[in-house]
């Protein structure tokens, strides 16, 4: 066998050659080979390494899966290799060279943008004033002049900072739920549910899941008062172990329209008028009015709206929904329909038409300032979370189409499964950095749940997105500490206004086999699979603008719910209809409203067309469907607000203890500590803030006075003891007001026998105007009496007493 020849002098065998030790450090071109690994040259040992990196992907094997029916149901996860060491993810060599800014090298498979929110809390105490840039500032006093009544310089780069920032610390608010509160607090799931869905807030029984909580008003601006008769916002932001999912919802479980495309025309006749921006936060006006009368789809969404509901006592005493319904999907692919209520353990309660006004002028922050008072006290607001899961052979047996928007599903159909309980227990440090920059998209999905095809949601899925780009100044808003994950973060997006993540190496995109094929696709057994089948999606069917026949069944739901109210929830209703209409200015809008109330209830629009002073009743309004299904619930007893009392007692209640001077103070200190002992939030309220003269123990201090504390601001009051104090309240017209409004509002008074005189000097009869005794005025004043208050005040108003117009 022949020798192979030697190499000629000067010339490297192929299998020996080396390359130049500078190219390892060229990043414009390179040899054929690749260097060779010098373990002393980091530059040649990372080239090597990505060199084998790269190697070892000779093709995407993945590809051929991207294909076909099958790999689109159940896709693979994408193919990985793992390098020889970090050195092939480095973007720099440099990157070991740390400083007190760059800090070292990126922790391995972390972002540490998504860590927890104490990374970004800041605490000022016992720190130096400085500017952004954190230079010291010797004088925050005045403006650098040339001279100290000379003109200010246009070098002073402080002031200029300060005043530059200080231009824009607003941001555009929402166009719709501007005026919020939020919270943070937990989800506590009570059993696994994952024969119905892998989704990781429902997984094992105990699993806590941290949230975010935003209730809003819909259409108030940002400024706008608490308690306008609207819709309320109930946002739930789940900060899974797989990501963010956000359940965005209202305290009204159906809604105006059925399609998204009618979205921007509800909005624009809801919010003020344009010619003049009157009314702010408020329905009560002629466009809103017209619109929804020409659009009979909206009735059942009406009589909601002009219910109590559209009033409530406050965020931790009403009820959640999601809405819509969506998909459980399960480990399998197997998929239920399921829609979500949130069920307040406070109880579902509401104010009185007369409150609310009164309240938005004494205290427009009512809600809010509620919210955050129980959680400072302890008395953590907290919701049972239940679900109503059906088939889509269910589905398709209702005589309602569940893609509907303006429907929802009788619990005596498909009752509400409890599955885990919401509790609020930390409220946010800082108002705009959480509450107001907190983003909420219902396309912020996990794996596990799933849309459905109502055409009302598609629109949201597409809009929220849109808005907080437009809002939040761009689309790195996931990266704002509230609106980041506690799941990791791993993509190829790069770049855009605001970025806050530094992301180590070259790779921004997918395949790749410099990054070693990371980050890769999860594949379908852990990353989110939407589900392929899809109601009444037939192969026949082509793409079309129009809505299945069971969405034009208008009022039936709507007569479901006006029939499954008492008698006085029915009277509220009406008085609603009669004053937002009474607002309008064109009389005829006014008639087809009536016109369309008869399809729902001939009594309803009895009443409200005598309100109107209208003396005929116009001919009903044309059905879409002559002829809709036969419905399967014709009352439900769990759409009235006095079917959820509650199961908390007098916890968070605001009870008024009313003093002057001459009040019994041992007693009323006795009563405070009583109702305190059982969770309620006693205030002694007298004619001014301060010390009262007490006729027995110690001087009362009174923390609200009748005029910065109305009547119609408590939920209970307590009247005193004491001849003096009783004769001063008696010629006190604030303070007989006070009790003029508890008792208009159905609220429980406890009446000591002396103190009956503030109710004679009031004009309040004991009995109610049958002879029977007024269950919300409790006689006495020892512990007996009071246990029987504290029992009247947990029903929350008494509305047997009430009569319209008010007797009072």
């Amino acid at each position: 066998m022949a020798k192979s020849p030697k190499p000629a002098a000067g010339r490297a065998s192929p299998n020996r050659s080396r390359t130049n030790p500078a190219t390892a450090h060229h990043t414009d071109s390179g040899p054929a080979q690749g260097p060779a690994g010098d373990p002393a040259d980091p530059a040649a040992r990372q080239k090597a390494e990505v060199q084998a990196l790269v190697a070892g992907m000779p093709s995407n094997p993945t590809k051929p899966d991207e294909h076909g029916f099958a790999h689109g149901v159940a896709p693979k996860p994408g193919v990985q290799i793992a390098p020889a060491s970090r050195l092939p993810g480095a973007s720099t060599l440099s990157e070991a060279n740390a400083s007190d800014k760059t800090g070292g090298v990126a922790p391995e498979g972390a972002n540490p943008t998504v860590a927890p929110l104490d990374r970004v809390r800041v605490d000022a105490g016992g720190q130096r004033l400085t500017t952004n840039q954190g230079v010291p500032i010797a004088d925050n006093q005045n403006s650098l002049k040339y001279g100290v009544r000379g003109p200010v310089l246009l070098e002073d780069f402080i002031l200029r900072e300060k005043l530059t920032h200080f231009d824009h610390e607003r941001i555009p608010e929402r166009i719709v739920h501007a005026r919020g509160s939020g919270a943070h607090g937990f989800f506590e799931c009570y059993e696994p549910l994952t024969q119905y869905t892998r989704a990781a807030p429902f997984r094992e029984a105990g699993k806590t899941t941290p949230v975010f909580v935003r209730f809003s008003t819909v259409q108030g601006e940002r400024g706008s008062k608490d308690t306008a008769r609207d819709v309320r916002g109930f946002a739930v932001k789940f900060y899974t172990d797989e990501g963010n999912w956000d359940l965005v919802g209202n305290n009204i479980p159906v809604f105006f329209i059925q399609d998204a495309m009618k979205f921007p025309d509800l909005v624009h006749a809801v919010k003020p008028e344009p010619h003049h921006g009157m009314p702010q936060a408020g329905s009560a006006h002629d466009t809103f009015w017209d619109f929804v009368s020409l659009m009979p789809e909206s009735t059942h969404m009406l009589l909601w709206a002009m219910s109590d509901r559209a009033i409530p006592r406050s965020y931790a005493t009403m009820q959640g929904f999601g809405v819509h319904s969506y998909r459980f999907v399960n480990e399998d692919g197997a998929s239920v329909f399921v829609k979500f209520h949130w069920n307040p353990k406070y109880g579902t309660h509401s104010l009185v038409w007369d409150e609310a006004v009164k309240i938005s002028g004494a205290d427009p922050d009512y809600h809010r300032r509620d919210l955050w008072e129980r959680i400072e006290s302890g008395n953590y607001p907290e919701w049972e979370l239940g679900v109503q899961i059906f088939s889509e052979e269910d589905a398709e047996r209702f005589s309602f189409d569940i893609l509907d928007a303006t429907k929802l599903i009788p619990e005596e159909l498909v009752p509400v499964l409890p599955v885990g309980r919401m509790v609020l227990n930390r409220n946010p440090d800082n108002f705009f950095a959480e509450t107001e920059q907190v983003a909420f998209c219902t396309a912020h999905v996990v794996p596990g749940i799933d849309f459905s095809n109502d055409p009302l949601l598609a629109g949201r899925i597409h809009s929220y997105v849109d808005t907080q780009i437009s809002r939040l100044g761009g689309p790195n808003f996931h990266e704002i500490p509230i609106n980041a994950p506690i799941a990791p973060v791993h993509n190829n997006q790069r770049d855009g206004l605001h970025r806050q993540a530094i992301h180590r190496g070259r790779v921004a995109y997918e395949p790749n086999s410099l990054g070693g094929g990371c980050p890769f696709q999860a594949g379908a057994v852990q990353g989110f699979v939407s589900v392929p089948a899809r109601i009444a999606a037939k192969e026949e069917q082509g793409k079309v603008r129009a809505k299945p026949e069971k969405f034009a069944d208008h009022y039936t739901q709507a007569t479901l719910f006006y029939e499954s109210q008492t008698p006085v929830e029915q009277a509220h209703i009406a008085a609603a209809f009669r004053f937002e209409l009474s607002k309008l200015t064109v009389p005829a809008i006014r008639t087809r409203m009536v016109a369309s109330l008869r399809n729902v209830s001939e009594d309803l629009a009895r009443q409200v067309a005598q309100g109107l002073g209208l003396r005929e009743l116009p001919e009903p309004l044309p059905r879409a469907l002559p002829k809709p299904a036969k419905p399967e619930v014709r009352t439900s007893s769990a759409l009235s607000l006095l079917a959820r009392p509650g199961s908390v007692g007098i916890r968070a209640r605001q009870v008024a203890l009313l003093a002057a001077d001459g009040v019994d103070g041992a007693v009323l200190q006795a009563q405070a500590a009583a109702l305190a002992g059982q969770g309620a939030t006693p205030r002694t309220v007298g004619p001014h803030v301060g010390a009262l003269n007490a006729a027995q123990g110690e001087a009362v201090q009174a923390d609200a006075s009748f005029e910065n504390e109305p009547g119609f601001l408590f939920d209970a009051v307590v009247l005193p003891q004491g001849q003096d104090a009783i004769a001063a309240l008696a010629a006190n017209a604030l303070a007989l007001d006070f009790v003029k409004e508890q008792y208009r509002h159905g609220k429980t008074l406890l009446v000591p026998a002396d103190a009956r005189v503030l109710l004679e000097q009031a004009g309040i009869a004991w009995e109610l105007p049958d002879g029977s005794a007024d269950p919300g005025l409790v006689p006495g004043d020892g512990e007996a009496a009071l246990e029987l208050f504290a029992q009247a005040v947990a029903r929350h108003r008494h509305p047997e007493r009430e009569a319209d117009p008010p007797r009072v």
